[in-house]
């Protein structure tokens, strides 16, 4: 019966998880989307509900009621497998993400996390790592040169980026002595015991990382519009378009953050001003502000040739996160 228990609650919890990150992903469009029209001098979404709070809705909608259209001489199995090797991955990195302490609810013990494992952050790279074969699958399945050749970009700027993504979690990991998300938020103990201010290097690369890992601008090279039409994506249309940039931008980019904010600013870690809800929201702030800082690099700055985002990668952000380790070593073994 304990056991039985357990599943059920697991299940329960990953349904609120996986409900709740689809509300928050539908919204995140209306907030880029406002935040997008007030950087262009125009006010964004107005009309759909009070100053276009059910826009989403609508969006959802429509793209739920669109024509599914499948082109002609495509590898159908991999054409519908590519969506969904794109989405899941991103979901499953919540089963490792904690968004709070545990708390009591009428003696009840609530953690506000699916599992909590000393391999977390291993776990959440695997997944993470997954979603570039949803884009390869896009770009061949769909037997068409745009497609092809944005998964190919996004393949190569992904094969970088992770490289150097996993090396300047390093030294956190270092820091912490754990691979545990919850170990690496309690070795961060008060305002200046975050590790940013120890891994400021680490952090720098790890947001250029997130950038090419979401596809955002300066990094946007699998979709180019001007170039490839909307790349990778082109022949698909319905919810299965729509996977895509749920998936990479939205739910990708809050899962990312989320990993940002624990690994630096102390995850859920702040004054109990808020009284019991301060973990959380605590944890969500520094989240939604390292999105609008993605959304305002998005919206700022031009796009880098794929050779250039390359060239950053293999050149500059390995080496420095190479270098980020051999500093931490050294001063670990100096000071212990």
């Amino acid at each position: 019966m304990e056991m039985l228990a357990t599943v059920i609650g697991v299940v329960i919890k990953s349904l609120i998880f996986i409900v709740g990150m689809f509300l928050a992903a539908a919204y995140l469009t209306l907030i880029e989307r406002k935040f997008a029209g007030h950087v262009q001098q125009r006010p964004g979404p107005l009309h759909v509900g009070f100053h276009g709070l059910l826009q989403p809705i609508a969006d959802a909608l429509k793209v739920l009621t669109k024509e599914d259209l499948v082109p002609n001489n495509v590898d159908k199995v991999l054409f519908y497998l590519a969506s969904l090797l794109a989405f899941v991955p991103a979901i499953m990195i919540l089963a490792v993400i904690p968004f709070g302490e545990p708390f009591t609810i009428f003696g009840i013990e609530i953690k506000p996390y699916i599992t909590d494992l000393n391999i977390g952050l291993i776990l959440a790279l695997a997944f993470g790592s997954i979603s570039i074969y949803g884009v390869i699958f896009a770009g061949w399945a769909s037997n068409s040169k745009y497609p092809m050749i944005g998964g190919l970009r996004k393949a190569a700027v992904l094969i970088g980026y992770e490289v150097a993504l996993g090396f300047a979690m390093v030294g956190p990991i270092m820091m912490a002595g754990s691979f545990s998300l919850r170990e690496i938020v309690y070795a961060q103990e008060g305002f200046f015991g975050a590790f940013i201010w120890y891994q400021p290097i680490a952090f720098i690369v790890i947001l250029f990382a997130i950038l090419a890992e979401t596809g955002r601008t300066p990094f946007d090279v699998q979709e180019a519009e001007a170039e490839l039409v909307s790349g990778y994506n082109t022949e698909y249309s319905g919810m299965k378009f729509g996977l895509f940039p749920l998936a990479e931008w939205y739910i990708g980019t809050f899962v990312l953050s989320a990993i940002a904010v624990i690994l630096f600013f102390g995850g859920w870690k702040g004054p109990e001003i808020f009284g019991a809800l301060s973990p959380f929201i605590w944890f969500f702030l520094k989240v939604f502000m390292m999105f609008m800082f993605f959304l305002w690099v998005h919206w700022t700055l031009p796009r880098y040739r794929v050779d250039q985002i390359t060239e950053i990668a293999w050149k500059v952000m390995l080496p420095l996160s190479l270098l980020n380790i051999f500093i931490t070593a050294i001063i670990i073994m100096v000071k212990g």
